[in-house]
């Protein structure tokens, strides 16, 4: 199984999303792009209406502990209550370039 199926398996199996949106981004980044080390997530859900953004994020990174410690290099994530995701229009933002590991501001490797 692949690490993004493990991923939303392991989400929506602990969390209960009302919407979740899982985006590799492997490509954008100086790594291989079938190593699945990069991942933008979008997670709504009940569970995070009595938790601050940092427990929220220490939440979705200790269900992830395996994957990080086996290649998961990066996730950004945006993890929101039903009503912090229909007050901003039930979208996320996307993520920003990437201008780490040797890449210049237009994305090519300098």
């Amino acid at each position: 199984m692949r690490r993004a199926q493990r991923i939303q398996d392991l989400v929506t199996r602990e969390l209960a999303p009302l919407h979740l949106e899982l985006v590799d981004e492997t490509h954008m980044h100086s790594a291989p792009p079938e190593g699945e080390s990069h991942f933008r997530l979008l997670v709504v859900s009940d569970r995070f209406t009595f938790l601050k953004p940092l427990a929220r994020q220490r939440l979705v990174n200790g269900l992830l502990a395996a994957e990080f410690a086996n290649g998961l290099h990066a996730l950004a994530m945006h993890t929101w209550t039903p009503t912090e995701w229909f007050d901003r229009g039930g979208s996320a933002p996307e993520s920003p370039p990437c201008l780490g590991g040797g890449k210049t501001g237009d994305g090519v490797k300098g």
